[in-house]
């Protein structure tokens, strides 16, 4: 069968995780264990006659991975639309947000349990609930409302990573997917204040449809094993490269 022109969800996939690896390094590596913007690090005198290199550095790596999570909030309405069983896609976007949520408090945090900041599946669920409560009462405007404050209102009461925000542009996305170029220009509007963020738009407007070759599974376990890995070098390897 013949691939239709333009940048297929495999492809979408696999640069949301390489940006957000780059966005990481920044977040975790940088910030929390060199610069010690946590308060968690004892790196952070060790690298002080270069505070503004290292920084400079922190924001190349966070501006190259804003893209990231629009990336991801409109994948996972590709998902929400393309699934046979909504059920299942919210359980594994629930097991997953557990699972990842020790290795992203040790990787942001520096310890095993921080509850005052959850990781970004539970923002995606937050956001898949919504739209399928949306699109079950598709009909009663209050209903739809409810479910867009529902969604919002959760992603703030677990201080999920982008909280509110990140449900309501999974809604927008979700809204607007029968409309793409104004899905973009809003996607891209809404996105604005992270600088970089809208650059995901310019990618969504050419995906073609198609969900191309994806390795099972790989996507959803990258999200915690990059940020257990960043862990271990920010509490080994980099001690150890300063002696």
């Amino acid at each position: 069968m013949k691939t239709k022109w333009g940048i297929s969800g495999s492809t979408l996939k696999w640069i949301a995780i390489i940006t957000m690896a780059a966005d990481h390094i920044g977040a975790s590596l940088l910030e929390g264990f060199v610069l010690n913007a946590w308060g968690g690090s004892p790196l952070g005198d060790s690298f002080a006659g270069r505070w503004n290199e290292i920084f400079e550095a922190d924001m190349v790596f966070r501006f190259i991975g804003r893209p990231a999570f629009p990336i991801f909030c409109f994948q996972l309405v590709e998902g929400f639309l393309h699934t046979h069983d909504v059920k299942k896609y919210a359980f594994r976007l629930g097991v997953f947000a557990l699972v990842s949520e020790i290795p992203f408090d040790l990787a942001f945090h520096m310890k095993p349990f921080h509850w005052g900041y959850q990781n970004v599946f539970f923002t995606l669920l937050a956001g898949l609930l919504s739209i399928w409560f949306i699109r079950a009462h598709k009909d009663t405007v209050s209903a739809r409302i409810g479910g867009i404050l529902g969604g919002a209102a959760l992603a703030e009461l677990l201080h999920t990573d982008y909280g509110a925000f990140g449900v309501v542009l999974v809604v927008l996305l979700y809204l607007l997917r029968d409309r793409k170029t104004m899905q973009c220009i809003w996607g891209a509007l809404i996105c604005i204040w992270e600088l970089t963020a809208p650059l995901a738009f310019l990618l969504i407007y050419f995906y073609n449809g198609e969900r191309g070759k994806q390795p099972r599974w790989f996507f959803y376990w990258f999200y915690p094993a990059h940020l257990l890995l960043y862990y271990i070098i920010g509490t080994w390897a980099l001690p150890v490269a300063l002696l």
